[in-house]
C-alpha cells in the first residue's frame, strides 16, 4: 500500500502549515491474505491454505438472509457469507459455501475471527500470549506460521 501525505494550508499564514496524524485515508486497503491452520483438502487430496478475503458488502451479509439452506438453518449463514467472501484459496478455481461447509471446524473459526477483524476492526493483527513464559505480543494472522517472522 502506498502512502502518501498532504500538507493542510494554515488559515493563518503566520502559523506553520499541519500535517495530517496517521496514514492517508485516500487508500483503502480491500483484500486481506490469510493461511488456514489445517487446510482445506480437495477432492484430488490437495491441500490448499493460503488465500485472500475481501471487505464484506452490505449485500453479502444481507443475501444469505433469503437462501435456504440460511433459513432452514441459521447457523448455515456464516458458510454462505465466507463463500461469498473468500476470492481465492490456493489453486481452487472457485470458492463458495460448498468450499466453506468442506472445511474443517477450526479453519472456518480461524476464517469467521479474520472476517470479523478485517470488517469490523479493520486489521488483522490479535493479541496472544505464550502458553510457556506469559510474554504478550502480537500476531499478525494474515500471513506467516507461529514463529516465524
Amino acid at each position: 500500500m502506498q502512502r502518501t501525505h498532504a500538507t493542510l494550508a494554515p488559515a493563518d499564514p503566520d502559523q506553520e502549515a499541519v500535517q495530517p496524524a496517521g496514514p492517508d485515508r485516500s487508500a483503502l486497503r480491500t483484500e486481506f491474505d490469510f493461511e488456514l491452520p489445517r487446510g482445506f483438502m480437495d477432492g484430488d487430496g490437495t491441500v490448499h491454505r493460503r488465500g485472500t478475503m475481501r471487505l464484506a458488502t452490505a449485500r453479502d451479509e444481507l443475501l444469505p438472509l433469503y437462501d435456504a439452506r440460511v433459513q432452514e438453518n441459521p447457523a448455515f449463514t456464516t458458510v454462505v457469507l465466507l463463500g461469498r467472501v473468500i476470492t481465492s484459496l490456493g489453486t481452487l478455481g472457485v470458492v463458495n459455501a460448498n468450499v466453506v461447509e468442506n472445511m474443517f471446524a477450526s479453519d472456518v473459526a480461524f476464517l469467521q475471527d479474520f472476517y470479523r477483524r478485517i470488517n469490523a476492526e479493520g486489521h488483522t493483527r490479535a493479541a496472544v500470549t505464550c502458553p510457556s513464559c506469559s510474554h504478550r505480543f502480537t500476531l499478525d494472522l494474515s500471513g506467516g506460521r507461529l514463529g516465524e517472522s
